[in-house]
């Protein structure tokens, strides 16, 4: 299950957060680097490198809602707690706060 999601940094294109076989990895847009523009996130600094996760990245985990709009979603798009990514990529696209994530359709 490859899925593959767009992060933004406000309207800023900062970089993706990719869901492979072996786990998740975010890599941040080398333009997005280059400009210095602030780290999404304080737990991922700005690095050339990716970053490599075997479960999805706490950060991006907190970006999914809690209580009753979490089951109004799982309910409505037919989505497992487990499916971390299915539900990011549902809930977060236009997440209150700075970042937000949207899925990149193939």
């Amino acid at each position: 299950m490859n899925r593959l999601g767009n992060v933004f940094y406000k309207d800023l294109f900062a970089g993706t957060l990719k869901e492979t076989e072996d786990g998740f990895i975010f890599q941040y847009d080398s333009d997005y680097l280059l400009n210095g523009y602030p780290a999404i996130s304080i737990t991922l600094p700005l690095i050339n490198t990716p970053y490599k996760s075997l479960t999805l990245f706490s950060f991006f985990d907190g970006l999914i809602p809690e209580g009753w709009l979490l089951n109004i979603v799982k309910k409505n798009w037919k989505l497992k707690d487990r499916d971390r990514m299915g539900l990011l990529l549902v809930c977060c696209e236009d997440c209150i706060g700075a970042v937000s994530v949207r899925e990149q359709l193939k």
